[in-house]
């Protein structure tokens, strides 16, 4: 690391102490966490491995390692925060453990930004209290989301509510077992300009007209938490649940998302490198035509290779969240939106070289790198596909010439 990346010296404690845990409670919890999943024959399962490591995470003041305000966590910066999530990211569940995962978090931060002491009251504290979970309600089946102006679902005002209607899919975390809360984005004025129609909700799930119609596995892993697909009808929403005003709902996304892929790409960088260590440990245990695997040529350039994608990518992630802390989110769009392509592609490339290096192996779930592969590929999409970003960044390129 260069010297602008160094890690402070809380930052140091805190990747001691989460890299601590790693070792001594999540990675041997491995395997009993599949198995009470297994056991209990729902695969939206809360096991209650997960929640005894919460207990002790929090005991040991590892828990909302993720939210910069000191009120609600231990107050990091994005630069601090980097490496622990990174060291969350080799285990697809492991952010739950210290209250550090997705949609959660982002959930958390609009909360606190725009949410009202009411709403802070009933959903913000159990949220970073880890008792409640929630879902962010944006993307949509009919319309091509990757444009978040697209969303149609509407918001009708009648007096002291506003009435909704309509239909969302991707809807992380909405099966899991503590889901009680949504955040949802919609239309409240088609006829503004194009980025003052939509408007965002606080939710309570329980809300009479809401109906969670299915879950939408992905590359045929059902996940946990679940990505739901949810109707609207009818639903009658108070006014006091809209967050920070009407025709908002677009710029709070935007606040939303910046954090949000900062925090995916530094996990991802953790899945490359659990990846990469899978393997280096297969390819030196077995032998192919007297000779082990690791003494392959193509094998080695491979980890080589892996290597350098890695560090540049995590040179990347630090460069970003630098910029977060020091000049703000809208400054560190063009690097943020570079991480959020870059991370998920390096991190296939170096998944599916390990996987080929297990062989058969490799694609079956007693390895974790099929469900690393289906899970870092859905990242490409999830909060906005390369395509946009890639758009983004060259729109920002091209304006110093035009």
């Amino acid at each position: 690391m260069t010297t602008m990346f160094e890690m402070t010296e809380r930052g140091a404690d805190y990747h001691r102490r989460v890299c601590a845990f790693m070792d001594e409670f999540v990675y041997p919890a491995e395997e009993v966490y599949e198995q009470q999943i297994e056991e209990s024959g729902d695969p939206h399962h809360q096991p209650q491995i997960l929640e005894d490591l919460k207990a002790k995470a929090k005991e040991q003041g590892l828990w909302n390692l993720f939210h910069p305000h000191a009120e609600w966590g231990p107050g990091l910066t994005n630069l601090e925060y980097a490496p622990l999530a990174e060291l969350m990211g080799r285990v697809h569940w492991a952010p739950e453990v210290f209250n550090c995962n997705a949609p959660d978090t982002g959930n958390m931060e609009v909360l606190t930004l725009f949410g009202t002491p009411e709403h802070q009251e009933k959903y913000l504290k159990p949220l970073l209290d880890g008792t409640l979970r929630s879902a962010f309600l944006m993307t949509e089946p009919a319309v091509a989301s990757s444009d978040a102006t697209n969303i149609e679902m509407s918001m009708e005002r009648d007096g002291d509510v506003y009435v909704m209607n309509g239909r969302k899919w991707f809807s992380s975390n909405a099966l899991h077992k503590n889901c009680g809360v949504y955040i949802v984005m919609g239309k409240t004025d088609p006829s503004a300009e194009t980025h003052r129609q939509q408007s965002m909700f606080v939710v309570d799930a329980n809300t009479p007209g809401i109906t969670v119609e299915r879950n939408l596995p992905v590359f045929g892993y059902i996940d946990r938490e679940g990505h739901a697909e949810i109707v609207f009808k009818d639903v009658r929403v108070p006014a006091s649940d809209l967050l920070k005003g009407e025709g908002e709902g677009f710029a709070i996304s935007q606040a939303r998302l910046g954090p949000g892929r900062i925090h995916h790409c530094m996990r991802t960088i953790g899945v490359a490198e659990r990846a990469l260590e899978l393997l280096c440990k297969r390819a030196l245990a077995r032998s192919t035509f007297g000779k082990p695997v690791a003494d392959n040529a193509n094998i080695q350039d491979w980890i080589a290779e892996a290597r350098i994608d890695i560090e540049m990518v995590r040179l990347l992630c630090l460069k970003a969240a630098y910029l977060m802390d020091t000049v703000g989110n809208k400054q560190a769009q063009t690097e943020i939106a570079a991480i959020k392509v870059a991370g998920p592609n390096m991190a296939l490339k170096i998944i599916d070289r390990a996987i080929q290096v297990h062989g058969g192996g490799g694609v079956t779930n007693d390895f974790p790198l099929a469900r690393a592969y289906a899970g870092v590929r859905t990242l490409r999409l999830a909060d906005g596909p390369d395509e946009v970003h890639k758009r983004s960044i060259a729109r920002r390129e091209l304006r110093q010439y035009r």
